[in-house]
């Protein structure tokens, strides 16, 4: 299995040394508002981008002028836990950890969490994708090897079926707010309204109308400062694809055979019935 330059820690597999894994969860939280976002493998700056605009209340001036990984730090990356410890609140985080290495300190603090998610057929492909731009993996050897690797838990993060289940059995806290790709997809602007109230923060309508605009695909595939084109070629291969890819939900169809779909189905279903949910692409 390419595993690439990875750690082994707590059942998952990251990017980040074993030290700081295990650094993410003494972030402190202090009482104040705080807004961390925490999310699955794929979705992310595109929540990323909704809650920078909301912060500014529609106005694009900062996610067109600050580098989204400035704007809301990876909290589990170096140089993002550094920033993370230095940033006043209000704050935007983002973590990408399983529910096990979230910081228990904001599990109690009052601090919202938002937590996204994908049809995970989807996320097979778009991570596949992801993983051959991305220096710091081998370039999977095949989409039906990754595709095993996937329902092997072999992939960045660990296993999305533990990652969800993980955190879907914290759904009862009321500061912890669950939204998916397809209803973002579906209902933009209800879905930032619905982020908005979870929030506590008033937007009027030409606000969110706003928001809606300059998050659409095509502005943040077109905003350098959001589309990763400025993420250094050390890291990101830019000649072998683009990191804003589609944004499209169903694009699983266009890779994934007969077979493959209905082993996915298999695995999927043995993980999620005891989780009593539906979700959207059910």
């Amino acid at each position: 299995h390419a595993l690439g330059l990875r750690w082994q820690f707590c059942g998952g597999s990251f990017t980040h040394s074993r030290t700081r894994c295990q650094s993410a969860p003494k972030t402190r939280s202090e009482e104040g508002p705080h807004r961390p976002l925490t999310l699955s493998s794929l979705g992310t700056n595109w929540m990323l981008e909704i809650l920078s605009l909301i912060r500014s209340d529609g106005d694009p001036g900062w996610v067109c002028s600050v580098l989204n990984w400035d704007r809301v730090p990876w909290v589990e990356y170096g140089p993002g836990l550094e920033a993370a410890r230095k940033y006043p609140p209000p704050r935007l985080l983002c973590f990408h950890l399983p529910v096990q290495l979230f910081p228990k300190s904001l599990q109690r603090s009052k601090a919202k969490i938002i937590y996204t998610l994908r049809c995970p057929k989807d996320v097979v492909v778009s991570l596949y994708h992801f993983s051959r731009i991305v220096r710091l993996f081998k370039d999977p050897d095949s989409l039906d090897c990754f595709l095993e690797d996937f329902l092997s838990g072999n992939v960045l993060y660990g296993s999305w079926f533990h990652h969800v289940t993980g955190w879907m059995g914290l759904k009862a806290n009321k500061n912890i707010f669950s939204i998916t790709y397809e209803e973002l997809q579906q209902d933009l602007q209800g879905s930032v309204r619905r982020i908005c109230h979870f929030l506590g923060k008033e937007l009027s309508e030409e606000q969110v109308a706003a928001v809606v605009e300059n998050v659409s695909f095509q502005s943040m595939k077109g905003n350098k400062i959001s589309n990763f084109s400025q993420m250094s070629d050390k890291y990101m291969d830019h000649q072998k694809g683009e990191f804003l890819r589609k944004g499209i939900c169903g694009d699983w169809r266009n890779h994934l055979s007969e077979a493959q779909s209905q082993r996915f189905d298999t695995v999927f279903r043995e993980w999620m019935q005891g989780l009593g949910m539906t979700f959207p692409w059910d």
